[in-house]
């Protein structure tokens, strides 16, 4: 059973930043992509971006320029780094991972997702 372990939260002031951890149990070799959601109370889980073994890094067009995702292989972790952060950045986020095949477009479909974390919050205070 795979675990996925978010961590680096917290509040912050508008134009900060922070960087998201998420701590895979197994080898995060063979995912075959993994991705960062988002959940704003009332609101539906949003993707923000997204990582494939073999393309290159996706991102939603609200975090585009300001958010980067990356992994380390070595660590089994993946990182979404935030800066210039919003109001409206504020959420609770969710790391996900797929082991089979997607296509770069289902990688940023919550639903093509196997596994997730429990999330980790985000204020950002304006």
């Amino acid at each position: 059973q795979v675990q996925l372990v978010e961590s680096g939260g917290g509040s912050v002031q508008a134009g900060g930043s922070l960087r998201l951890s998420c701590a895979v149990s197994g080898n995060i070799d063979s995912t075959y992509c993994m991705g960062w959601f988002r959940q704003a109370p009332g609101k539906g889980r949003e993707w923000v971006a997204s990582i494939t073994s073999d393309g290159p890094a996706r991102y939603a067009d609200s975090v585009k320029g300001r958010f980067g995702i990356s992994k380390d292989n070595a660590k089994n972790t993946l990182y979404l780094q935030m800066n210039s952060l919003k109001a409206e950045d504020s959420a609770m986020y969710y790391c996900a991972a797929a082991f089979s095949a997607r296509t770069s477009y289902q990688c940023s479909i919550s639903v093509e997702f196997d596994y997730w974390g429990q999330g980790t919050q985000v204020t950002v205070s304006s």
